[in-house]
């Protein structure tokens, strides 16, 4: 069957996007063994890089909890990207008591360097969709998002 006219049935979306999932994940992780970090240092990179995009600073405590880390996990992780000089914890400029993470600008390069490619062709293959379309496929994936933070919750010992 071709696949403009495939029938688009939940199972289907459940596929594309568990196949989307699976791909994302093997991409990420060649570059977490050419940079030698484990997948939770990639994941609290992306955390980090995504709060300091919304101006958001991202704290040790608030990275604990959106990687569902133990506090001293969340120490390991960040010993371990502050060893490899990807990021470094900075006191905030309006309560001394606070520790902000921070990356550092090279960590910033040599992700771009290999993440750019990817959203190059990202864009190139979402060329083609209207603004329309691009809203309808942002909605699936914030309400596919919303959907699996919300049972991940419900499933969490």
């Amino acid at each position: 069957m071709a696949e403009d006219t495939e029938p688009v049935t939940d199972d289907l979306l459940v596929l594309l996007l568990r196949q989307l999932t699976v791909e994302s994940d093997r991409f990420a992780e060649m570059f977490g063994e050419a940079h030698g970090l484990h997948r939770t240092d990639l994941n609290a990179l992306a955390v980090i890089m995504d709060a300091a995009r919304m101006g958001d600073p991202m704290s040790p405590s608030r990275l604990a909890n959106a990687l569902h880390l133990s506090a001293s996990a969340t120490t390991a992780v960040l010993d371990r990207l502050e060893r490899a000089g990807h990021l470094y914890r900075d006191r905030s400029a309006t309560d001394r008591r606070k520790v902000e993470l921070r990356m550092h600008e090279k960590a910033r390069e040599i992700g771009s360097e290999f993440f750019q490619p990817l959203g190059r062709r990202y864009a190139e293959a979402w060329r083609d969709m209207g603004e329309e379309e691009r809203r309808t496929v942002a909605r699936f994936l914030r309400s596919s998002i919303a959907a699996t933070v919300e049972v991940r919750g419900r499933l969490a010992p």
